[in-house]
């Protein structure tokens, strides 16, 4: 069916919005989408809409009858963030007359006429004092609360959305009305508290959502987006790029479900939840009992500002565990924060470290490092370095020990760097390696209680 070549202007109408929902991403927006009822009349409608955000991307907007039954042409858009406010309103009456209210201590309040001739208000809110005339003479301050008239047809209370529509037909519809808007973040964190048993973690896992978008949305239905989305970044010149600058719970009643969506994950809140404008809300969306975790204990003499005369270095404690229904995990983990937490002899929970942890898909190793060990100690040495440029061969030969000074014994992983580039191989060491890349091998030394070890090997690079 065509549209009516003849446009009749039918009666404008405010829509109130509906069912709200949210997916939110990790870059600091989201889509918002509302379900809008519109009486259409055949031919043009204005249409306005006041419960968009105040951080909207205007040209994100997409209106459309859910149903796709109703056959419309949007003629206009415009977005308006103008909402009225007392200074608003008194530049529209500059060199006007207003009434205002003046409160009097112990008498009844007067009536004060002033003549308005600078109104203080400048866009974008940067505050200038406004200047009335009363009686002849000029003060920088109102004289009173201004009692202006009613408000005209033009201004509104709220950042709006107004369309101009043109209908084949009348009827009602159940629109929707879908755009980007910044001011929304989320992010997941992890609480890890390591049990009687130092192997085993439980793991407690927040979203947590922040809402600065200048919008209320109550009874929300919320999915949180995790994944890397590519976004086209704005055309700034330099000038404007600077000013830019400085200006799940595991359990029957699941609080987040999660699933893989397009390259990405979609984690969807098991009920509709308010967030309100200014407000930071919390949920849980996963908790594991018994997670199987390692303790690894690792020195890259290299690492730690190795200086060639040989250096003391700290050796790392790392907590490895593997995201795996085997071991009561088995979710994609957005990426986000992670705390470790220990139980002293009182059974008291201390805090033992935090870093972060990427997106990690279901089965994969997550490995994190919690801080640096205490008790043991190492030192990395190089004990020889010739090099013979004529037949291009270089041979090093290094020294590493490591102390244990823990009451218990321990393993720990030397590391180890082959950064002369070409062609390496070892031709001497004091006990096997394993070759984990191309410039990287391991020596795995366990030490009993006060125990000290060497490990030495020499390696010669060809080019």
């Amino acid at each position: 069916m065509k549209l009516p070549a003849l446009l009749l202007l039918a009666a404008a109408s405010v829509s109130y919005a509906a069912d709200p929902a949210l997916t939110i991403y990790n870059g600091g927006y989201a889509v918002v989408r509302e379900t809008l009822p519109i009486d259409l009349k055949s031919g043009v409608n204005q249409v306005s809409f006041a419960g968009v955000t105040a951080q909207v991307e205007a040209d994100s907007v997409i209106l459309r009858d859910i149903k796709g039954k109703a056959e419309f042409q949007v003629l206009e858009q415009s977005y308006r963030n103008d909402p009225v406010s007392q200074s608003m309103l008194l530049s529209l009456f500059e060199g006007k007359t207003l009434e205002f209210v003046r409160l009097e201590t112990n008498k009844p309040d007067r009536i004060v006429t002033g003549k308005i001739v600078r109104s203080g208000f400048v866009p974008g809110g940067r505050f200038v004092e406004p200047i009335i005339e009363v009686d002849g003479k000029l003060q920088f301050s109102l004289p009173g609360s201004p009692v202006f008239p009613s408000l005209g047809n033009d201004n509104v209370l709220k950042p709006t959305l107004n369309w101009k529509l043109n209908s084949a037909s009348s009827g009602k519809i159940d629109a929707e009305v879908a755009y980007l808007s910044n001011g929304f973040t989320w992010e997941a964190s992890y609480n890890l508290v390591a049990t009687d048993k130092s192997e085993l973690l439980d793991v407690v896992g927040w979203v947590t959502m922040n809402n600065q978008s200048g919008m209320t949305f109550t009874d929300a239905k919320i999915k949180l987006m995790a994944g890397d989305v590519n976004r086209a970044q704005p055309e700034y010149s330099r000038g404007a790029r600077a000013m830019a600058m400085d200006a799940l719970s595991m359990s029957a009643n699941k609080a987040v479900t999660e699933k893989s969506f397009d390259e990405f994950h979609l984690y969807t809140l098991g009920n509709p939840a308010t967030l309100r404008d200014k407000e930071t809300k919390q949920v849980e969306f996963v908790r594991a009992a018994g997670v199987k975790a390692e303790r690894l204990y690792v020195f890259d003499g290299a690492g730690h500002q190795y200086r060639g005369d040989g250096s003391s270095g700290k050796v790392q404690v790392y907590r490895e565990f593997k995201n795996s229904e085997v071991n009561k995990l088995g979710m994609a983990l957005p990426k986000g924060k992670v705390r470790f937490y220990s139980q002293d002899g009182d059974r008291q929970l201390e805090f033992v470290g935090e870093n972060r942890i990427d997106h990690t898909p279901k089965d994969e190793l997550i490995r994190v490092l919690t801080g640096n060990s205490f008790d043991l100690v190492g030192e990395h040495r190089m004990t020889n370095n010739t090099e013979d440029g004529s037949n291009r061969v270089a041979t090093q030969t290094f020294e590493i020990k490591v102390r244990n000074r823990k009451k218990e014994s321990v393993e720990i992983r030397v590391v180890e760097h082959a950064n002369r580039g070409g062609n390496w191989t070892l031709t001497a060491q004091s006990q096997p390696h394993e070759k984990k890349d191309a410039t990287t091998l391991e020596f795995r030394v366990p030490l009993k209680p006060d125990e000290e070890k060497t490990v030495t090997y020499t390696i010669r690079y060809m080019w």
